[in-house]
């Protein structure tokens, strides 16, 4: 069966894109190990369908064989959801040759674009276009859109214009069964039924494959400016929010916190930047204040801003870029991060999302529990404070072997943070997914009754289970 169906994907796509062990100098290492080193699966074979058309038929050969499929952009996930596993019966569906920008409607405010772009040569082509599409997250220079759209991805400005799915109108599917459903719409309010567009967002790849998006654009700002502020503690960090809120309104695009420890590891390991650590203070914020007046307009409003969280004892020091080279440089220096914490070694991530009014109240008593736990545990916390989402990392004490940590440590540690997040009301995942890493979890912090109503649509949509198994929902 596997060679009839290797014929019938080379018959499809072409023999140079398909690719399988048994081919001479065969590395599938690209795409069989997941970004994190945390998985490395064997795959039958990796398909690069260049069209719709032939994803479609890749789809139809794979259900006939009974061949599950593991869609796959540009695998910079972060809970092995995009990575086949060790059976060396799975075929993974790499889209990265669809990376055509289709359309750009300047009157209608949108572009269309195929799943395989990268993310940034999208934002470059909106902005040659003199617009902004505003998703932005670390890792764009590699990410593609199909992957972003498939996760729901956050990043950087999820405050002002929210999530991915906030900024797609359409989509065009390849369902399990090997249809094409064109819904590329341009439309910002169709209410003729269920909206399927939202059930393909943030499903990773378990219902079908998403292989063209129509996104929202945005009229670039006038101005774009960066602050960086030192608070004396969280609580100080989510009133300086309100604040913000108050005196920016929709100019603020994005409000991030970096614990002293994760600025230290950047400090550390990227040299070349130039962290201002403020080491009197436990944390830093970064906003970004985006006007569509001028830039001394938007200086003025920052001025005011930290005057008055000034006066009120919310900041403790602040600088404001002066140029734009100066704000990248700090926005890298927030984005360097994760990079920085994995040179410190292996680590116990956790991507979890509390009321913001909450935050607090959670570091305090999780950090304080992890501390008793496992004295000496170092906790790297950073994350969106302005939506409530916190990369809650944990890594092992000093001198400890952080493979044999993470072995030992993680289920317990998994447990005590998502028991945690659950009784702050909060989602064990918040912007990365839940992939497999996640799946195992889910049924204990999702209401039942939700968990069913996923099911029930798993089987309507994916009747032979042959899209992205053992991802975001395992077999009751």
């Amino acid at each position: 069966m596997s060679a009839a169906l290797l014929q019938a994907l080379r018959e499809t796509v072409g023999a140079a894109q398909v690719f399988t062990h048994d081919d001479p100098g065969a590395d599938l290492s690209a795409w069989e190990q997941d970004w994190r080193k945390r998985a490395r699966g064997r795959a039958l074979a990796v398909v690069r369908p260049g069209s719709t058309a032939e994803v479609a038929a890749v789809v139809r050969a794979c259900a006939a064989a009974g061949a599950s499929i593991v869609p796959q952009g540009g695998n910079t996930g972060l809970v092995v959801g995009s990575v086949p596993d060790e059976s060396g019966t799975q075929v993974v569906l790499s889209l990265t040759r669809l990376n055509a920008v289709r359309a750009i409607d300047p009157a209608n405010l949108t572009m269309t674009v195929e799943a395989g772009c990268v993310l940034q040569n999208l934002q470059e082509a909106a902005e040659k276009a003199g617009f902004l599409l505003p998703l932005s997250l670390a890792a764009e220079g590699s990410c593609t859109i199909g992957g972003n759209l498939a996760t729901n991805a956050g990043g950087t400005q999820v405050v002002r214009y929210g999530n991915a799915r906030e900024l797609c109108l359409g989509l065009e599917v390849v369902t399990a069964q090997g249809e094409v459903w064109h819904g590329l719409t341009g439309l910002r309010k169709d209410n003729t039924g269920y909206d399927l567009r939202d059930l393909f967002i943030g499903s990773e790849g378990t219902l079908g494959v998403i292989t063209a998006a129509t996104l929202k654009l945005y009229p670039l700002p006038a101005a774009r400016l960066t602050a960086w502020a030192a608070v004396p503690t969280l609580d100080a960090a989510v009133s300086l929010l309100g604040l913000a809120h108050q005196n920016l309104g929709a100019g603020l695009t994005g409000f991030e916190v970096m614990g002293q420890f994760a600025l230290s590891l950047v400090d550390r390991h990227c040299p070349t930047l130039r962290v201002p650590l403020w080491t009197d203070s436990p944390y830093c914020v970064l906003l970004e204040n985006s006007d569509n007046e001028s830039e001394a307009h938007a200086r003025g409003q920052f001025e005011r801003l930290l005057e008055t969280a000034f006066e009120q004892g919310l900041v403790s020091d602040a600088v404001v870029a002066e140029s734009l080279a100066q704000a990248h440089g700090l926005w890298h220096i927030r984005e360097s991060i994760p990079l920085a914490q994995a040179e410190e070694g292996l680590n116990i991530k956790h991507d979890i999302s509390i009321p913001v009014s909450r935050i607090p109240a959670f570091c305090a008593e999780t950090d304080a529990l992890l501390q008793r736990e496992i004295p000496g545990v170092r906790l790297v916390n950073f994350g969106h404070l302005g939506d409530g989402n916190l990369h809650y990392n944990v890594q092992a004490p000093v001198g400890e072997d952080a493979k044999k940590f993470l072995k030992e440590e993680e289920s317990r540690i998994n447990g005590l943070v998502f028991d945690a997040v659950a009784r702050y009301d909060g989602s064990i995942s918040a912007e990365h997914g839940v992939g497999s890493l996640k799946a195992d979890h889910l049924p204990h912090y999702k209401d039942p009754v939700a968990l069913g109503l996923m099911r029930a649509i798993k089987q309507a949509l994916d009747p032979q289970q042959i899209m992205n198994p053992g991802r975001v929902l395992v077999r009751p």
